[in-house]
């Protein structure tokens, strides 16, 4: 084991601070130190999407990321979608729209598409096939996570209009 860093991070809007090896992926530093486990380890390579977490707002693979660099930074994992208990509208579609199976890609996915409806309120498809291409999934089909996300995308503009 490499030397130890204090790493200070925001995490969901939650200050975390932990003892970090140099030589740790932030997908390790999230699951075993922050206790995010819905980061999940697909690939650890970058080519899944599993381990999706935004990054200062940035979508990242956390499994291409050391862990001290998340220091002073802010990261969002799919734990941080539910809001009081309440679902994210996404993951409300994804259930409504069978948009998952197994489960293992399913945080990625739900990070991709938040990362791209908070920039982006109405996505074509193919927008919305283009940010979620670096997440893959072995069980369905990719048109039902798609649809899910354009039904949260509408209901989300209908909100807003209110």
């Amino acid at each position: 084991m490499s030397d130890a860093v204090l790493v200070s991070t925001k995490v969901n809007g939650d200050v975390v601070e932990f003892a970090c090896p140099t030589d740790e992926v932030l997908m390790d530093s999230l699951r075993d130190r922050a206790g995010m486990n819905g980061v999940k380890e697909g690939c650890g390579t970058g080519d899944c999407g599993a381990c999706s977490v935004t990054l200062d707002g940035q979508l990242v693979c956390s499994c291409l990321v050391l862990g001290v660099e998340a220091n002073g930074r802010e990261i969002g994992t799919v734990e941080g979608l539910t809001e009081d208990g309440k679902l994210h509208p996404l993951q409300e579609k994804f259930i409504e729209h069978a948009a998952l199976q197994c489960g293992i890609c399913t945080p990625g996915f739900l990070v991709a598409a938040k990362a791209l409806l908070d920039n982006n309120a109405n996505p074509t498809e193919t927008e919305i096939r283009y940010a979620l291409a670096g997440n893959l999934c072995r069980c369905t089909g990719y048109d039902k996570i798609v649809r899910a996300v354009q039904a949260t995308a509408k209901d989300l503009r209908k909100s807003k209009k209110r």
